[in-house]
């Protein structure tokens, strides 16, 4: 996936190699941004050329989002130019970025859910003919675009009736249909199936074909490999430095942006297994069947396929959100029904849902009320809480986790994705348990809050917890699993220990070849 060699040499920090030409399509001179003296965006000095793929990476807080903001208009710069076409432009809001073909499809769908896909495609301009919206002429189109695109899609359908990864293909279809020749992507591939993603990928490869500069914005370091011309590097608001893509490789990379290897990254602890916490015999329920497996204190159990093979449907039976039908389980060597959430709590079961968002924050709150929403009752003397007990729970859940904020008074909804995936565990750690279910647990978060979670699994693993961990990213689950299970169509269809088989053969029982 990257590309071996020796590395170019790096340009100074805040510049990157100079474009020079007719290709050039967009440059940052100086472009900055601050927020009182806090820089989020040091001066910065950066060109994209026409109908390139240009891949940006770095942790969160490391400039990017500040970047996409400036550049879409969303916030005004603190400094600097911005050239179009080698003429200054303000940028000043949303419309003026759309007016010169810039786009972006962000991370979190940003359309109405109650709207149909089409109406979604084309708001703001709507075909109206005396006065009446013309919805079947609207449909009509909307599905050849999609059809086009290469997006299985219905265009009749409630937009809210899609899956994340599917909404998220209609933000794309209508960010490509209005003039544009700047596309930024922003996590694009976080709730997209492979197959979701292939036609992603075969739709950006065409518009830069013709001609529109791609930004792509990713964690993932395969994806950059497989698509990107050039990749810049953005560390705590500084640009780094840009590569040419075939000069460089995914180490080089990592250690531009953290500071350290990608070895590193997957901590991987051999810790001695202990007692049985959870055993499956046969269970079926809504989306699985008959699945059979053992979870031990020290363990991580994997669960690898498809979205949809059955993996998180599994993992909410286990936590009493979704009612088995058959099959029993054992938790600790003895038969238990598991019928609620409240249940698998007071065993000592925790869960860190697939969408933190919309399953494990409640983002208009505090993060302090986020972190302590489990254990109330042990804050609790009558009718009253302690405040000062309660400032102490989240804030050492703060410090350990490193969550990055000024105050636990800050709103959730105000964090990072990788901040919010930080409270969403530490609510738990907070609780305490014996069995922690983490399901897809660094969607959309950066390589650096990845190593921290992962060390995290091997505090949680040393003290004596189990872990069955969710993930569709294969690297993730092979590097960290000491057994893993891949789902296929609601049933398990492969087991195998620690590296006990290859990504091929783990992919191809996921796929069913």
């Amino acid at each position: 996936m990257s590309a071996s060699g020796v590395a170019a040499a790096a340009p100074a920090s805040g510049t990157a190699a100079p474009v020079t030409g007719d290709d050039t399509i967009l440059e940052l001179r100086n472009l900055e941004k601050s927020y009182g003296s806090v820089l989020a965006l040091k001066p910065s000095s950066l060109a994209f050329r026409r109908g390139e793929i240009h891949a940006i990476v770095g942790e969160n807080g490391a400039g990017k989002s500040t970047l996409i903001k400036l550049l879409t208009g969303v916030i005004p710069r603190s400094g600097g130019d911005v050239l179009w076409n080698g003429q200054s432009v303000g940028l000043a809001n949303p419309q003026e970025a759309i007016d010169h073909g810039i786009n972006a499809v962000h991370q979190e769908v940003v359309l109405c859910r109650h709207l149909s896909v089409a109406a979604n495609i084309f708001l703001g301009d709507e075909t109206v003919k005396f006065g009446l919206l013309q919805k079947r002429e609207m449909t009509r189109a909307a599905q050849k675009i999609l059809d086009d695109m290469g997006f299985q899609l219905p265009a009749g359908v409630e937009l809210g009736s899609l899956t994340i990864g599917q909404q998220q293909l209609v933000a794309t279809a209508r960010a490509s249909l209005r003039g544009t020749q700047f596309l930024i992507f922003d996590e694009p591939t976080a709730y997209l199936t492979r197959q979701e993603a292939a036609q992603l990928f075969a739709l950006i490869r065409r518009l830069k074909g013709e001609g529109v500069t791609i930004i792509y914005i990713s964690h993932r370091m395969e994806e950059v490999f497989e698509l990107a011309d050039r990749v810049s590097v953005f560390r705590d608001g500084t640009l780094v430095g840009t590569r040419n893509i075939a000069e460089t490789n995914d180490n080089e990379l990592v250690a531009m942006m953290i500071n350290r290897s990608i070895d590193q990254i997957y901590h991987k602890e051999h810790i001695p297994f202990g007692d049985v916490l959870l055993e499956t015999r046969h269970l079926s329920g809504k989306g699985f069947e008959d699945v059979s497996l053992t979870i031990r204190r020290g363990e991580i159990v994997g669960l690898y396929g498809l979205i949809g093979a059955g993996r998180s449907e599994f993992a909410l039976s286990v936590f009493g959100r979704n009612p088995k039908t058959s099959g029993e389980m054992l938790w600790k060597g003895q038969p238990i029904a598991i019928s609620n959430e409240r249940t698998a709590i007071g065993l000592g079961i925790a869960l860190a849902p697939e969408s933190r968002r919309d399953q494990g924050l409640n983002l208009n709150l505090p993060i302090g009320l986020n972190l302590n929403l489990p254990i109330y009752d042990r804050l609790t003397r009558g009718l009253v809480i302690s405040g000062r007990e309660e400032a102490r729970r989240a804030d050492q859940q703060i410090r350990d986790l490193s969550i990055k904020t000024p105050s636990r008074k800050s709103l959730a909804s105000s964090m990072s994705g990788g901040n919010q995936q930080k409270i969403v565990i530490g609510k738990w750690l907070n609780h305490g348990a014996d069995l922690f279910i983490f399901d897809e647990p660094t969607v959309g978060v950066d390589v650096g809050t990845k190593a921290e979670i992962y060390r995290l699994f091997a505090k949680l693993l040393k003290d004596g917890a189990g872990i069955l961990l969710i993930s569709s990213y294969l690297p993730e689950v092979y590097e960290l699993a000491d057994t893993l299970h891949v789902f296929r169509a609601g049933h398990l269809v492969g087991s195998n220990g620690f590296r006990g088989a290859s990504h091929e053969e783990v992919l191809a029982e996921a796929i069913g070849v």
